[in-house]
């Protein structure tokens, strides 16, 4: 054991000469990668990375652990995407106070508005600790086990970092398919609050149209702000009483603009790849998950687009959850659309033959790395898989009726009096102004509906007898009947757990046959994934043996990671994308609008973006007013509001989606057509001050 892991470790020490391509920790960052990025045009000093004061790792952060920001003020201000702070922006949005719809300016400190439940963190320090992670012979247990060993490793660790500051937390992740382990330290600051948005036709211009695609006018920028405790400007639950932080580094924005060939780089927190996984679990991922996920998906938000434009109301309770649906959704079909148009699944099966030959031809990992149990496995478990996805998909996170159902069976906190059974009781808050009765009945009817078609009837929860014999087969009059006759939708009704009407009430039956054929199907999956997980480590392992002179980055995991690369466009099939769009082209499109809804915006805009003279937004090379841009650094979710830097490490734009034509990018880099989709700062700097004539921020942002 202790010589596989040498072994390993040499590996992933290898430096290459060229790396374009990757996700990669700053604090390790091989100097050969730095050098590469010195020829690129990046001026930096290496500590400028990671170890100095002003490092640019001090000013990324950590946005509500699903995106990415950057801090752009001395008085904490901070920049990401629109769709990171969606949920914010539209949790303040009302019918009356649309800020979702029309935008927002807060005019003073007093106005900017505080947000539950978001918080934002800065990485303090990160470490390699494998080493101690195998002297406590975390290689020598079963992968589930070595799952629950690193959960309290971190929570004792954890405990050890809050004793000697309490505002610091550890995290201690796998990387590279968990054959390393780092323990990552960072400061949370919970009080933060929203700033300034454009209205949705801006920040989500082109929707679902757009999305994933190039050409992009899309403004996709909100601003938020941190507050800090006033005595230590140190992190603070929220206070009227708490004061703007005042970070000890922060990003100067830049409007020079780029050109074709310049550095770029961004900072960041992207969220998961896997571009070690083997060719049978790429096949997994696109016929078991992805095309599941999209069919259900696109039957569910088809329901709650209609009722959305039926009522402002109504659109306004459920747009978060469309978009975060639609994303996905999206992403899901071109994931597969890539896989096969590049012949993935066999490139990955040819590439594993050369692996075989190298553990036959060396030994290493011999006995241990065993293409036909990887194999065997992955065809054993794929009906299960496909069906677990529909399962998900259908019964999770998809209306408050089924979630209700299957939250009283677990772990809900319970009340009364630990000696009178009868009397003790859980609830539910009323959160009756999150959802729509008659948008929910009919989502969760269509797909119970939906559900049967997909799956064997091995996997329909026992309720879909009582469908047949007293509704008809009727999906939607069962929906009905439940959601009357249940107590778990009765407002602020106790529902007492130990009487004998608890088991009799339809909703609760509802919900423990559907977790009864959870518990099915997640009973044969523990094993499953410990033999799986084993071999995809082993076969990565292998992999950088094999190539342990080329460059090798681990997957990303939501851990701090650079990618550099240049800006520039991609050709595809003989026609160059271009790297920049233009005020005109937006225009364009917003004249579509009337029959497009994507591309509807409000006549301001249209002005804004027709002025015959953007002065010093528009560029000093095209004398345009570019709009979004196009470099080759790698991007998956997370990354999203990542600030992108030029060469001197100043803020140029932020990344906020990558291209159709590279959606498998997240289990293969294709460095011909992957590429980050940016909005370029000085459009996001040209609506701050021309739409929301936002002085205080501006100034705020260029004092000196």
């Amino acid at each position: 054991m202790k010589k596989a892991t040498l072994l390993i470790a040499a590996a992933l020490s290898a430096v290459p000469s060229v790396a374009d391509e990757g996700m990669w920790t700053l604090y390790d960052l091989p100097q050969a990668v730095y050098s590469q990025m010195q020829q690129y045009g990046f001026t930096v000093p290496y500590d400028g990375l990671y170890s100095s004061k002003n490092a640019l790792k001090n000013v990324v952060l950590n946005f509500g652990d699903f995106c990415s920001g950057v801090v752009v003020s001395a008085d904490g201000l901070v920049f990401t995407n629109h769709h990171c702070g969606f949920s914010a922006i539209n949790a303040h949005s009302t019918v009356e106070h649309d800020y979702m719809k029309n935008g927002f300016f807060a005019k003073s400190f007093e106005d900017e508005l505080p947000n539950e439940d978001l918080f934002v963190s800065f990485m303090v320090e990160q470490k390699d600790v494998t080493d101690k992670l195998s002297q406590m012979g975390i290689y020598s247990m079963k992968p589930s086990r070595q799952a629950e060993f690193v959960d309290s490793l971190e929570n004792a660790w954890s405990k050890d970092v809050k004793a000697k500051d309490s505002t610091l937390r550890l995290e201690l992740k796998p990387f590279y398919e968990g054959n390393k382990y780092y323990a990552t330290t960072y400061r949370d600051f919970r009080d933060v609050r929203l700033v300034f948005t454009v209205p949705k036709s801006m920040g989500k211009f082109g929707g679902e149209t757009d999305n994933w695609m190039w050409p992009r006018q899309t403004c996709d920028f909100s601003v938020f702000r941190i507050y800090a405790d006033p005595k230590t400007n140190g992190p603070a639950a929220y206070s009227k009483d708490n004061v703007p932080y005042h970070p000890e580094a922060w990003a100067p924005v830049s409007l020079d603009g780029y050109k074709d060939g310049d550095f770029a780089m961004t900072i960041g927190y992207p969220g998961t790849t896997n571009r070690y996984l083997s060719s049978y679990g790429i096949r997994e991922r696109r016929d078991a998950r992805n095309e599941p996920r999209a069919q259900v998906r696109g039957v569910k938000q088809e329901v709650m687009a209609r009722h959305m434009a039926q009522s402002d109301a109504v659109r306004i309770k459920y747009e978060t959850a469309y978009a975060s649906s639609s994303n996905y959704w999206k992403n899901s079909i071109g994931m597969n659309k890539c896989i096969d148009s590049i012949g993935l699944v066999a490139q990955k099966a040819a590439f594993e033959q050369k692996v075989k030959r190298y553990v036959d031809s060396t030994g290493y990992l011999k006995g241990k790395l065993d293409f036909d149990a990887l194999a065997r496995v992955y065809a054993g478990c794929f009906d299960l898989i496909r069906s677990r996805t529909f399962f998900s998909e259908t019964f999770f996170g998809t209306n408050e009726l089924a979630t209700r159902a299957i939250r009283v069976h677990n772990g809900m906190e319970v009340k009364g009096p630990e000696k009178k059974k009868k009397k003790q009781y859980v609830e539910f808050d009323d959160n009756s102004s999150k959802w729509d009765e008659a948008t929910d009945k009919e989502v969760y009817a269509v797909l119970l509906a939906n559900y049967r078609k997909q799956v064997p009837e091995k996997y329909l929860p026992a309720f879909y007898k009582d469908i047949d014999a007293n509704f008809g087969g009727d999906c939607r009059k069962y929906v009905d009947y439940v959601w009357a006759n249940s107590v778990l939708m009765k407002p602020g009704e106790k529902i007492y757990i130990n009487k004998k009407s608890f088991l009799k009430d339809p909703g609760v039956k509802m919900g423990l046959d559907i977790t009864e054929v959870l518990g099915d199907m997640n009973a044969p999956l523990e094993a499953i994934y410990d033999s799986i997980d084993e071999q995809e480590r082993y076969l990565c392992a292998a992999k950088l043996r094999m190539e342990q002179d080329m460059p090798n980055y681990s997957d990303a995991n939501f851990t701090m990671r650079l990618s550099y690369g240049q800006v520039g466009g991609f050709t595809l099939g003989g026609k160059p994308s271009g790297y920049y769009t233009t005020a005109e082209s937006i225009v364009e499109k917003m004249k579509k609008g009337d029959t497009m809804a994507d591309y509807k915006a409000e006549p301001v805009m249209h002005q804004l973006m027709s002025a015959t003279d953007f002065g010093r937004y528009a560029d000093k090379t095209s004398g345009k007013m570019q709009l979004c841009f196009l470099t080759n650094n790698d991007i998956t979710g997370g990354n999203s509001g990542s600030p992108m830097f030029d060469g001197q490490g100043r803020l140029i734009g932020l990344a906020f989606d990558g291209n159709w034509d590279s959606l498998s990018s997240d289990i293969f880099f294709d460095s011909h057509l992957a590429r980050c989709i940016g909005v370029d700062i000085r459009y996001v700097i040209y609506m701050m001050d021309k739409w929301g004539h936002a002085d205080r921020l501006l100034d705020e942002i260029f004092k000196k």
